[in-house]
């Protein structure tokens, strides 16, 4: 099963998740309207693209927008659980190694001690993102049993994780779910709302490049939006 996991699988889960994005990504700029959307942004290509950086950067900075400081706390939460979902799957030691046996490649690694930080952190905030779909009624109002499910497949690596650092039981058994699980959430990628894993950069510009050029960021210019 271990070679299954790390052979086989793995590479269909990469291949899968790599054209799956590549897709997606296709798909969104595709979607722009000519007349409303392409046609500013190659028009004001300038105004366009800093308005885009000023969106994603903003978005990207705890506290950086009025979102995010009208709810400290959910955004001191959401923060833990995405830095520590994109740092841990690429620069933990185990990981790196795997990806220099396989890719040939790897990135700096993390201490191991601040490794298990971010990992309890992501479960934590995990736990907390729930909380606040149960709790809250203007966001229970919106949640279905897919958005559990999205968030049951996003933390099930970090669970396992921790499952196999600690040896808790089976060790070959735990490690071999963690990696399943982390081949799953590859492939989800693309498919289910954790596209939003890339998405995100091209919505942000989007909307950056309308306000950057549609929405008041040319003013006292002729343009006619």
């Amino acid at each position: 099963m271990h070679d299954l996991l790390t052979g086989l699988f793995f590479w269909i889960a990469l291949g899968v998740f790599l054209i799956g994005v590549l897709a997606r990504l296709i798909m969104y700029f595709r979607g722009l309207s000519w007349q409303l959307d392409r046609v500013a942004y190659t028009s004001h290509p300038g105004a366009g693209f800093k308005g885009a950086v000023r969106s994603i950067y903003k978005w990207l900075i705890p506290f950086g927008t009025y979102g995010w400081r009208t709810q400290p706390f959910i955004t001191i939460v959401f923060f833990g659980f995405h830095i520590g979902a994109v740092l841990i799957p690429l620069f933990l030691l185990g990981h790196n190694l795997f990806l220099q046996e396989k890719l040939g490649i790897s990135f700096f690694t993390l201490n191991p001690c601040f490794a298990d930080i971010l990992t309890w952190t992501v479960v934590i905030s995990a736990f907390f993102l729930i909380l606040r779909r149960l709790v809250l009624p203007e966001v229970r109002i919106m949640t279905t049993l897919y958005d559990y499910f999205i968030l049951g497949v996003a933390i099930a690596p970090f669970v396992t994780g921790l499952f196999a650092r600690y040896q808790v039981g089976d060790y070959s058994f735990w490690l071999n779910m963690h990696i399943f699980c982390g081949e799953i959430l590859l492939i989800a990628i693309p498919f289910t709302k954790l596209s939003h894993v890339f998405l995100f950069f091209a919505s942000r510009a989007q909307l950056g490049m309308d306000f950057g050029i549609k929405r008041g960021g040319m003013k006292g210019t002729k343009m006619a939006w």
